[in-house]
């Protein structure tokens, strides 16, 4: 497939929001040749980031929300964007809540399932990258450029 080759979908923050991530990761995995445990793990690191921006995005008006998925480097990608108020937050101190914590493990988790996560606020809204690295054999699939 081309190098710049890119699953999006784009949708009001909600439900349809994890609709179109599954959607999207769904045919990401059937067009590559990946690890189970490699896929299970990206598919969770992402429903965790797009179900915090769901329930945690703040604006006046309603929140719209970007999806982009697809592999690069021998790396799954993904970038969540939103256009939602800057968020303001420390993902290199972010520790895992306490067991009996009704909340706050779903950043934990996408940190401990990716490769690299990364934030930042604009003022356009908020964007996550997402990166899990692949063994080398899993290198093919979607390519995406510049996400």
């Amino acid at each position: 497939m081309r190098s710049d080759s890119r699953l999006t979908a784009r949708a009001l923050a909600g439900p349809a929001v994890l609709d179109d991530v599954h959607g999207l990761l769904d045919t990401l995995f059937a067009r590559c040749d990946l690890p189970d445990e490699d896929a299970m793990l990206f598919r969770l690191a992402v429903a965790e980031v797009a179900t915090n921006i769901i329930e945690h995005a703040r604006a006046d008006h309603p929140i719209t929300v970007e999806v982009e998925v697809g592999i690069r480097s021998g790396s799954l990608v993904a970038r969540l964007g939103d256009d939602a108020d800057p968020l303001q937050i420390d993902l290199e101190t972010r520790p895992m809540p306490d067991a009996d914590a009704e909340a706050g493990r779903g950043l934990p988790i996408a940190q401990a399932a990716l490769s690299h996560l990364e934030h930042h606020a604009g003022t356009r809204g908020n964007t996550w990258s997402l990166q899990r690295d692949l063994p080398a054999q899993a290198d093919s699939g979607p390519q995406v450029g510049d996400l």
